[in-house]
């Protein structure tokens, strides 16, 4: 059997052999034609992918003002050649290009792309898209270090699938040459920070609108976020669980609706929806919501662009989807809508204060800076108390070293009697002292003060409120963040030294805890031990201990402090056991009046008091000086205005 069939192979290559000019004519016929069809296949495909680029993503290098057409136009287009239904399966073909990994930095001598480069396409959000999904965020140079610490984020948790939208060039660049991928949103937008409320506010929020529009007709899931927020860990497991639902948004809630990871009760939830954390999915209903949304806005330049789709998607709302999947019908009754729950996406209120998701023994996904004051340098501080916050490595070193001090508080003062306006300042006054004393201490040693923890018994809000919020979840007393007491962003800011004498650098009170420290820091270490001068070894001297302690008298003046502190200007931490009393005071006037000219510009306002306008009671950097000072608001107008 295996004889003839060799001898068989051995008959049909004798006759490929006899009629060898035939087969030859016969191969090159089809190969030429091969090689014709692949050209122009090839070419068609190409000058197709250039006209789709150009078209779809000619909008974002637009001004505002031209974007509604252009974005319409490409909606119909992409509606009219792919069934709506259908977007989010189509299989997606193998991307051509290489892409590099993120903070993967170009060659060092190599030259910007040119800007088109960087226009939003299809073909340049598929380059990132991971399980269909895609994460966006975008701002100004004034958030690039927010950005970075978002990007970080989700890098360390191993996503890749994200993109982050320019609204200026400097941040295009900045972004570009740090190796994240980046495009151009063509804002046109001013590199300086943005208050909230401000028109500019107001633009960025129009043109995230836009940005999601744009995205969703490409057929991919869409998280899109806030700069001001970090992901803690990696959601798109927990956004894959609510396969059915059309949009997944947070929301201002801080009142729990359920225990456990489940999306919130819809029903209970009465807070806004917070669009700094949403997900969406380019189903024909959200792809509707995105456009009535956008036209809203673009129509109507006073509506905030979170009011706008609060008011669209509530103008339906129920019933149910399912009884236990949590979802509900909204909006135009079709699209499916989910609460996340605010316990574990928090806001700044159920984090920061509430430490809702630590209650409730859960893993928090994220975390928005919400509910806070002091602009954005009091968000960047939060984020810093809880160490999500990325810094370069100069933030963790200081010219004069560093000055820290445990703060002591009696209990009486922290947990005895009700938790009322008097107890609450009674507690924070005391705290107010010490934190002072340290600043003209950090002054005097031109050191860094790194902030004490803060104990409030009152939460502060922006409207009256019984002290804490009924339903919350707070307890009492708790660690606050610096923004309930202190104006963070005075603090930080550099006021002439002429009035002001000179600046005083501070950090949060989790600095020396903060796993980036270096470990250089960590070893150069004074340990201060405060004592009664005239008691045994407590004098003024810079001779330490064996173990390395300096006894120091408290009721000390400037020259003491200044004296004997000069020996230890190598020492990069410098810690005191206490502030309690151990400053006594400047020998200098006229630095101990531009020292009190700063500091009392330090303090904030406590808000609200119920059945009362004003109801906001100042806080008084130099209260223990007013024998007759009290927790009580401005009665008058003349008496609004800070103690100064």
């Amino acid at each position: 059997m295996g004889g003839g069939g060799n001898g068989t192979w051995r008959n049909a290559c004798q006759e490929v052999t006899n009629t060898k000019p035939l087969f030859l004519m016969v191969y090159a016929a089809i190969l030429v034609g091969i090689l014709f069809s692949s050209f122009y296949v090839f070419s068609t495909l190409y000058s197709a992918n250039k006209s789709s680029s150009l078209s779809s993503g000619a909008w974002l290098s637009s001004p505002p003002s031209s974007l509604s057409h252009v974005d319409q136009s490409l909606n119909s287009s992409h509606q009219a050649t792919v069934a709506v239904g259908s977007i989010s399966t189509t299989p997606r073909p193998p991307s051509s290009i290489q892409v590099k990994p993120i903070w993967e930095v170009p060659p060092r001598n190599s030259k910007m792309p040119p800007m088109k480069k960087f226009i939003l396409t299809k073909q340049l959000v598929e380059q990132r898209v991971k399980d269909n999904v895609i994460i966006v965020t975008f701002g100004n140079y004034a958030f690039m270090d927010f950005i970075l610490t978002w990007v970080k984020h989700l890098t360390d948790l191993g996503l890749s699938n994200l993109l982050v939208g320019a609204m200026d060039t400097k941040l295009l660049e900045a972004l570009y040459w740090k190796g994240v991928p980046v495009f151009d949103m063509g804002s046109h937008m001013s590199t300086a920070d943005v208050g909230w409320g401000s028109p500019t506010f107001h633009k960025m929020g129009r043109e995230k609108v836009i940005l999601i529009d744009a995205i969703l007709p490409f057929g991919y899931e869409l998280l899109m976020c806030d700069t001001d927020m970090v992901w803690l860990k990696n959601p798109l497991p927990y956004l894959a669980r609510y396969p059915d639902a059309d949009v997944l948004t947070s929301s201002d809630q801080v009142v729990p609706t359920v225990v456990d990871d489940r999306l919130d009760n819809w029903q209970e939830v009465g807070a806004a929806y917070n669009i700094g954390i949403f997900h969406w999915r380019p189903t024909e209903s959200s792809i509707k919501l995105a456009k009535e949304w956008k036209d809203m806005l673009l129509a109507d330049d006073k509506i905030w662009d979170q009011n706008g789709f609060n008011d669209i998607v509530r103008k339906k709302l129920g019933p149910a989807v399912d009884a236990d999947n949590g979802l509900a019908y909204a909006f135009d009754g079709n699209l499916k809508l989910g609460i996340l729950p605010a316990s574990i996406f928090c806001s700044g209120h159920t984090y920061f204060v509430q430490a809702m998701y630590q209650q409730l023994r859960l893993e928090p996904y994220a975390v928005h800076t919400t509910f806070q004051y002091a602009g954005t340098e009091g968000k960047r501080h939060r984020l810093r108390e809880a160490m999500v916050f990325y810094d370069p490595p100069d933030y963790y070193d200081s010219p004069g070293g560093f000055l820290s001090f445990k703060p002591s508080i009696p209990k009486s003062l922290l947990l005895d009697g009700d938790h009322n306006l008097e107890s609450h300042f009674s507690l924070i006054n005391y705290q107010i002292k010490q934190i002072r004393s340290a600043l003209a201490i950090a002054s005097l040693l031109n050191r860094t003060l790194v902030m004490p923890p803060l104990w409030c018994r009152l939460d502060r809000l922006w409207f009256s409120h019984p002290g804490v919020l009924k339903g919350t979840m707070t307890r009492q007393p708790f660690i606050c963040p610096l923004d309930h007491v202190f104006e963070v962003n005075v603090m930080l800011k550099q006021l002439p030294e002429e009035e002001f004498g000179p600046g005083i650098s501070i950090r949060e009170y989790s600095f020396l805890d903060n796993p980036s420290l270096p470990k250089q820091l960590k070893e150069s270490w004074l340990d201060v031990h405060l004592c009664q001068e005239g008691t045994q070894d407590c004098f003024a001297s810079n001779k330490t201990s064996s173990s390395g302690v300096l006894r120091f008298p408290n009721h000390s003046k400037e020259e003491m402090i200044k004296a004997v502190f000069s020996s230890f200007k190598e020492v990069k931490v410098i810690q005191f056991s206490s502030m309690q009393d151990a400053f006594l005071g400047f020998t200098d006037k006229k630095r101990e009046e531009k020292f009190r000219n700063r500091v009392k510009r330090y303090v904030g306002i406590w808000c609200c008091v119920e059945n009362h306008t004003p109801g906001h009671i100042y806080y008084d950097m130099y209260w223990d000086e007013k024998p007759d000072w009290k927790p009580i608001p401005p009665e008058t107008p003349e008496q609004d205005h800070p103690p100064w």
